[in-house]
């Protein structure tokens, strides 16, 4: 497959010439470049390790696609074959097909990557019939042409990738290729009956992690475990043999890591996987780190079955001081929040948190990723061994440079002291709600006796990233960390007080499209804390709604007050997971973090629309190549890329090892 140039998004370019940073945009998207400082400093060993896992990294992209919805890689595949062998690149038929390619690759299939609804092609489908007659014959056609039209513009069919919308069967419903043949009931029956065969366990299993349940048949049902010589054995395969190459060039505690992962893939082993985990999250002293497998389970609306992803990093020595503080005093925070002692960890063990400086994404990681990273994700190995926190610097200044001068704040945020407040202390306040966050938030606090985690079923992730958030934001207001040196006043957690109520109560609905609900976790975390807060404080006029010039803008007018509130939702929603409280959790999420205001919804996005920007961020990779010298390898070179479509059908040739229908 030849590799073509862009002619289309020449303007967008040209509007970018003095904004480096970006190198794309589309329908709702900016990509971004992002840079990797230090990479020059470290030693040849650990340049080739870096170099060896970022190519494990880029070989398990097809697996996400595949996870993603059963007909992704055929879809990819089909509009790939039609893009680079078309002859006619002009024309408005042509354009929308771009763009749709181009979502599909930002997305990792048909399926938006936070919304979860199904792509609506702006080309129409006589067009698409006359490509698939020029450009697709017997020789690579992947999969039925009108199945295959069928899927793309039946805006009914595989409508939702993931759906969590109370009263339906959240596993019919969703496209994602988790589930086969099976329903909500009788996935559960399966997983239950697992689970109480293990209940006295001290060390569970997360069952389902690595697999996709199937009904056979003969009607029985079987799961297809995810490893070599299983489901995606080719590109697991692949996987390993740079997974090999890295243990060669790793210190020898890291080595152990990686042999152990390699065990697990072999295997495919739950218990391989968690003995992996011990491992790697007892690992603190490694400069160069790595995620890489099955790990968040965000887009299975049981939250059981895990999406593949990796991140290969180094450590950002000077940005780390500022986490080693944090995880220094993790007691103190534990011993403090303002939840039932009984909840509280009286040992906070393990607790481990760094800022790194990221040099490859793949998988459910890329193009978007989050900035930060808290693993494992078993209770019972954080409470045991502990975990692992980094907040992702190089990220977040990529994001920042990206917005610099683009009117948002001038637009959403109505007082001059907050724009202010935003303005000097915005990134720090930023950078700590994500190091409280993953540091702290998702490691703190315990189960009660009995419970085993996995009770709050579709509002679990929910409620899980809303814990951690409340975590994150009551400790920013606190006069410790202006004690311990993380901040110079309370005014860094004014600045992300105010930031948060806004985002979560009104712009991130610049994310959503017009009538719909919210329905990805992150979202319904953060419109179920700003919500519930308005409500809770509206007596005292915590959080007011302002109209002014026919706008609409909240403001926080009791800082003090609205961190009591915070403590206040985070002692109860720890006491719903602690408890496995579901019904609680359900009343909670669906109050307040799913429906939303259509006028306010439409005012916002009319208001995002005259800014021109796009609500969605991601990225493109740097490449690395080996120097050799005299058949040695003397050398690891970084080359920045700045083309999304070159890069996204390289992957696509040179990094794809699954058959289109797995």
């Amino acid at each position: 497959m030849g590799v073509i140039a862009l002619t289309s998004c020449s303007e967008a370019v040209k509007q970018d010439a003095e904004q480096p940073w970006i190198v794309d945009r589309f329908d709702d998207i900016k990509v971004i470049r992002y840079e990797v400082p230090g990479f020059e400093n470290l030693t040849l060993e650990e340049k080739q390790l870096v170099y060896y896992l970022a190519e494990a990294a880029k070989c398990g992209r097809d697996i996400l696609f595949d996870q993603n919805f059963k007909y992704n890689l055929a879809i990819r595949r089909t509009l790939e074959t039609i893009y680079t062998g078309s002859t006619v690149r002009e024309g408005d038929e042509f354009v929308a097909f771009e763009k749709y390619l181009k979502k599909v690759w930002f997305a990792n299939g048909i399926h938006h990557h936070y919304s979860n609804d199904k792509f609506k092609p702006e080309f129409s489908e006589a067009w698409f019939r006359e490509q698939l007659a020029k450009y697709i014959n017997d020789d690579n056609r992947q999969m039925d042409n009108d199945l295959l039209c069928k899927i793309l513009f039946d805006k009914e069919l595989y409508a939702s990738r993931l759906n969590q919308k109370e009263g339906v069967d959240v596993i019919t419903e969703s496209a994602g290729n988790y589930y086969e043949g099976v329903n909500q009931e009788e996935v559960e029956a399966f997983y239950n009956g697992m689970a109480a065969a293990d209940a006295n366990n001290p060390e569970p299993i997360s069952y389902g992690l690595n697999s996709k349940l199937v009904k056979g048949e003969d009607g029985k049902i079987y799961e297809q475990v995810w490893k070599i010589g299983g489901m995606y054995s080719p590109a697991l395969e692949k996987i390993v043999y740079w997974l090999e190459k890295a243990a060669t060039v790793a210190n020898p505690t890291q080595k152990e890591v990686i042999e152990a992962l390699i065990k697990y893939y072999k295997s495919g082993d739950l218990k391989d996987f968690d003995a992996y985990n011990v491992l790697w999250v007892k690992d603190t002293a490694s400069n160069v780190d790595f995620v890489n497998g099955f790990i968040e389970n965000y887009g299975d609306p049981l939250g059981r079955k895990s999406s593949w992803e990796s991140v290969v990093n180094f450590r950002d020595v000077e940005a780390c001081k500022r986490t080693e503080i944090m995880a220094a005093n993790a007691q103190w925070f534990e011993d403090n929040a303002p939840i039932n002692p009984a909840y509280r960890k009286e040992e906070v063990k393990g607790v481990s948190a760094k800022v790194i400086t990221v040099a490859m994404l793949g998988g459910d990681c890329f193009p978007a990723t989050a900035i930060g990273i808290n693993l494992p994700n078993a209770d019972w190995i954080r409470k045991e061994h502990g975990s692992k926190s980094v907040t992702i610097d190089n990220i977040t200044y990529a994001y920042a440079k990206a917005a610099e001068g683009n009117g948002f704040n001038e637009e959403f945020i109505l007082r001059a002291e907050d724009r202010e407040r935003a303005k000097l202390y915005g990134k720090l306040g930023d950078d700590l709600h994500t190091d409280l966050h993953e540091c702290l938030g998702h490691g703190s606090g315990q189960l009660a006796p009995g419970t085993k985690g996995d009770e709050l079923r579709t509002y679990s992730s929910t409620l899980e990233e809303a814990r951690a958030d409340l975590f994150a934001l009551y400790y920013l207001g606190d006069e410790k960390l202006v004690e311990i040196g993380l901040i110079p006043s309370l005014d860094v957690a004014w600045s992300q007080y105010s930031d948060y109520i806004m985002n979560g109560y009104m712009t991130q609905l610049s994310r959503i499209e017009l009538g719909k609900d919210v329905e990805e976790s992150h979202m319904r975390n953060r419109k179920l804390i700003a919500e519930w807060c308005y409500e809770k404080g509206k007596k005292d006029n915590v959080i007011e709604w302002v109209k002014q010039d026919g706008k609409s803008y909240i403001v926080v007018n009791d800082f003090d007050a609205l961190r009591k509130l915070f403590g206040e939702l985070l002692k109860e929603v720890q006491r719903i997971k602690s408890t496995g409280d579901y019904e609680a959790g359900r009343k909670l999420v669906e109050d307040y973090a799913v429906k939303i205001d259509y006028d306010l919804h439409k005012e916002v996005l009319e208001r995002y629309a005259k800014l021109n920007l796009e609500p969605y961020s991601g990225f493109v990779n740097p490449d690395y190549e080996l120097v050799e010298k005299d058949g040695e390898i003397v050398d690891v070179k970084i080359v920045y890329k700045s083309d999304f479509t070159e890069q996204m059908l390289h992957y696509s040739t040179e990094w794809s090892f699954l058959p289109s229908i797995n």
